[in-house]
């Protein structure tokens, strides 16, 4: 039997070890948000943004966010129908009501166009996915944002060392989000972050996020609304500080990785890698496959080859619309079109140039058989 190659697992070293340790045996009492405080202020200093405020999720964040937008009931939030369950759910929990509308084709991610047809007197925010990393066409976003007085959000969770411009993205908008979910490229095994550049906005998340107690209010145990209960503990911290000590390695890793497939598939005839145009920097989180529907390639005879390998096969994300509690929305013809015929390929920072050539192998024999 072929040893199993998982699709993803988190960069642990002596060095996150460590840190943890540290924070167990003494990161208690006054020293309980130590590692939470030097964790925020290197993740703000890497993105070179304003403020960062460490949180349970990623998912947290953007309801903190939303929340402190005043999003909710009457409200529309545009996004790509290509994304994860969890961009959507907590526009879901504020009363509001998504719309979703296509990608484009080469980056997967929200076609401009396309917002602009959606958008209404309602529509209170648009929320840019960076799908596995491929970089939205910010330029555009920010600019129909500016226009119609609407906030655009940045959903950077699979973007960790993904840049537009010279810029990182997740800094660029009204805020932003991160994951350091354990498949990412920074871990701190579950965990996210809040990002932003409004003092404003930054005090109403922060009063939100602590049960709706204001930092400058004197009395103990005193909330002046109901806010929610998404902190990030101080032994998460601990090993986001030490991730971040090792930042540049662990996105140097991810790009590498993808080059490695690049270099095996890119004369594949047929196949689409994740892009990185002119002026971004693709962090590259999940490198992925997309083959043209010529090729009577599908996602079903990928999944099935990776089984026979013993490899982890990572589906290409359903449409959110087709999903049994939203309308479905195959006009989206893109985003209900790319996932039957695309798979992620696995990417952790470990892995051998053999392992990347045994995943290529099924690639390559999965494309001469179709």
């Amino acid at each position: 039997m072929l040893e199993r190659i998982p699709y993803t697992r988190p960069s642990v070293t002596a060095l996150e070890s460590g840190y943890v340790t540290d924070a167990a045996i003494n990161g208690w009492g006054a020293q309980c948000y130590d590692y939470i405080n030097r964790f925020e202020a290197a993740f703000r200093g890497h993105l070179g943004c304003g403020f960062a405020i460490s949180t349970s999720s990623c998912t947290g964040a953007m309801h903190l966010g939303l929340a402190a937008l005043g999003v909710g009931p009457g409200d529309e939030v545009i996004l790509a129908d290509s994304n994860w369950i969890a961009s959507v759910a907590p526009v879901v929990h504020l009363g509001a009501h998504p719309v979703f509308v296509d990608i484009l084709g080469d980056n997967w991610c929200l076609d401009p166009d396309k917002v602009r047809q959606a958008i209404t007197p309602r529509t209170k925010a648009i929320i840019a996915v960076h799908l596995y990393g491929n970089v939205c066409d910010m330029e555009s976003l920010l600019a129909i944002g500016r226009h119609h007085g609407i906030a655009v959000i940045e959903d950077a969770a699979e973007a960790v060392g993904s840049q537009f411009r010279g810029e990182r993205v997740g800094a660029m908008g009204t805020f932003g989000t991160f994951s350091f979910h354990g498949t990412k490229t920074v871990s701190t095994g579950e965990g996210g972050m809040f990002v932003t550049n409004d003092a404003a906005l930054h005090e109403a998340v922060l009063t939100l996020s602590n049960h709706g107690r204001s930092r400058t209010h004197s009395r103990q145990f005193w909330p002046e609304q109901v806010g929610f209960k998404y902190k990030m503990s101080n032994l998460q911290a601990a090993m986001g500080c030490a991730q971040m000590k090792r930042i540049d390695e662990l996105i140097a890793r991810k790009r590498a990785i993808f080059d490695y497939y690049a270099q095996g598939l890119g004369g594949l005839a047929g196949l689409a890698l994740n892009p990185e145009p002119p002026g971004t920097v693709n962090g590259y989180w999940m490198p992925t496959v997309v083959f043209d529907t010529a090729t009577r390639v599908t996602r079903e005879k990928l999944c099935a080859a990776f089984a026979l390998d013993n490899i982890d096969a990572r589906v290409f994300f359903h449409p959110l619309s087709s999903l049994p509690m939203f309308k479905a929305r195959q006009d989206n013809t893109r985003a209900w079109d790319i996932p039957n015929r695309a798979i992620n390929l696995p990417s952790f920072h470990d892995m051998t140039s053999g392992q990347q050539d045994r995943v290529m192998e099924v690639i390559h024999r999965v494309r001469e058989a179709s």
